[in-house]
């Protein structure tokens, strides 16, 4: 469950730069202080150095969870790419991408990842830019009210290019922490195609710094607002995200209920995209006004989803499927079963109790580190069950949505963030949750992704605005008609990206 990290997107989406050798921002979520940024620009020589450290501190179920991404960029006076450093601590080992240029223009860049350690070539995207550059490119295009173009910014965490459309609001007067008043110019910045609830919006000054930046988080409101740095560095305030993240559940739904198919009516608020999936097991249907209709094990549907793609086999960072340490285990729990149905479920079951300490404190573990400790909570087990069911050959994904808990935190009967695996076996999509032991009609899928974290918090954008109105039984429909379509079909697909 949870990984808030999506915060990185934020310093993706807006270029982050700094008036002098050194600037510090308070993050905020929703009104309470969560954590500091400090950002640091060197002019050295002929070389531009841009070095952002974000601690962000949260709360799970009363459990401290601490942050941390160090991102450094080195660039030209022009704002060409010279090299790239990324270390990211969501768990007890640091994650760490470099990139540096060669004189052939390529990029020689490394990554490690859970102790794992990968060097390749990188081509640079024609166009991608890293701070200066993107600093650069939005005082160049100016600050008149209605201007619009597009960055393409370098993500060095993922070695990613985003399209992000720019356009200029206009100038505004804004209240700083220290209750200074500056007038500044108001930017918005969205990824291209992508929808208008998960913009973030940036104020500048004539030279493109950022002073204040405001950005969608989980059903949140992320702002990072400059300040000295005895604000940045005031105590953070408890906020605990997977109490807020929480769905309150229309009705118990006891054990026998979850083992039947459900029909749930569910309500999105805002003017979002639908944040449902359809698959194997789940059918969604919108009846019009942010209204869903989902109905999860009403029974399978073979060739309604389309099957793996290449990523559902491959390896990548967070899914080590293979390492010599992720084939052994998925070999020792599978044994001498003979179908990959059989080694599916001893698998779940191996990591049921194979993985015996609940680690709230685990911001996202890859697979090796996973093994390594044998601690952490759902994501742990979904990400490390996708890796030793690649290593088998079987073509595997991780899925996010939520899941019925009686209990949890000191709520009763809640929806909360959880995250599980789907096989591909006998061309269809099967879950299983080592989490909760099975997988049942409790489970709402949102999205679906490789492994890595960034899926995860894209597909938990909607949380915070969904009320589950109605859980009925599948016994209860079987006099009933099928609810109406007035929304017009839902295509099936892969959710988030």
């Amino acid at each position: 469950m949870r990984r808030y990290l999506a915060v990185l997107a934020v310093l993706c989406l807006a270029p982050s730069t700094l008036l002098a050798e050194e600037r510090w921002m308070t993050v905020l979520l929703d009104g309470r202080k969560v954590g500091s940024l400090r950002i640091d620009r060197q002019i050295q020589g002929d070389r531009v150095v841009t070095t952002q450290v974000l601690d962000f501190r949260l709360t799970r179920a009363r459990t401290p969870l601490a942050l941390r991404t160090e991102l450094r960029s080195t660039e030209s006076e022009s704002g060409a790419p010279l090299a790239f450093y990324a270390s990211t601590r969501m768990s007890t080992q640091e994650n760490l991408a470099t990139g540096e240029a060669r004189d052939d223009g390529t990029f020689q860049v490394a990554n490690t990842v859970g102790g794992q350690s990968k060097v390749n070539l990188l081509i640079w995207p024609t166009g991608a830019t890293l701070a200066e550059g993107q600093r650069l490119t939005m005082a160049a295009h100016g600050f008149k009210p209605g201007t619009s173009y597009r960055l393409r910014n370098f993500d060095s965490i993922r070695q990613q290019v985003a399209n992000v459309d720019v356009e200029v609001i206009g100038d505004e007067v804004v209240i700083m922490p220290d209750e200074s008043r500056q007038t500044l110019h108001h930017l918005r910045q969205s990824i291209a195609g992508g929808s208008s609830d998960r913009s973030v919006d940036i104020w500048v000054d004539d030279n493109g710094f950022i002073h204040r930046s405001l950005a969608p988080l989980l059903g949140f409101r992320l702002e990072m607002a400059a300040c000295d740095i005895a604000c940045a560095q005031a105590p953070d305030q408890d906020i605990d995200l997977l109490r807020a993240a929480m769905i309150s559940a229309p009705r118990p739904i006891f054990a026998a209920m979850r083992v039947a198919p459900i029909r749930y009516t569910i309500t999105v608020r805002g003017a979002i995209p639908n944040p449902f999936i359809d698959t194997d097991e789940q059918r969604v249907k919108p009846l019009g006004d942010g209204v869903y209709v989902v109905d999860v094990g009403f029974g399978s549907r073979h060739g309604d989803e389309p099957g793996p793609l290449a990523e559902d086999t491959a390896a990548n960072a967070w899914v080590q499927s293979d390492s010599s340490e992720v084939r052994s285990l998925a070999q020792r729990a599978a044994g001498n079963a003979t179908t990959d149905l059989q080694r599916m479920r001893r698998m779940r079951s191996f990591l049921s109790d194979y993985i015996n300490v609940k680690g709230l404190d685990v911001g996202y573990a890859s697979a090796l580190e996973t093994i390594a400790t044998r601690r952490g909570d759902c994501t742990e087990h979904a990400v490390l069950l996708t890796a030793m069911a690649r290593a088998l050959g079987i073509p595997a994904r991780v899925v996010t949505g939520v899941v019925y808990a009686d209990r949890m935190g000191g709520a009763n009967r809640v929806f909360v963030p959880h995250a599980w695996a789907q096989a591909w076996i006998d061309n269809r999509w099967i879950s299983f949750d080592s989490a909760q032991r099975r997988f049942d009609s409790s489970h709402i899928a949102l999205g679906t992704g490789n492994g890595e974290p960034w899926r995860f918090f894209a597909a938990m954008n909607a949380l915070g605005k969904i009320r589950i109105d109605r859980a009925m039984p599948g016994a209860a429909l079987l006099d009933l008609p099928p609810p109406s379509n007035a929304g017009g079909p839902v295509a099936g697909g892969r959710g988030a990206p």
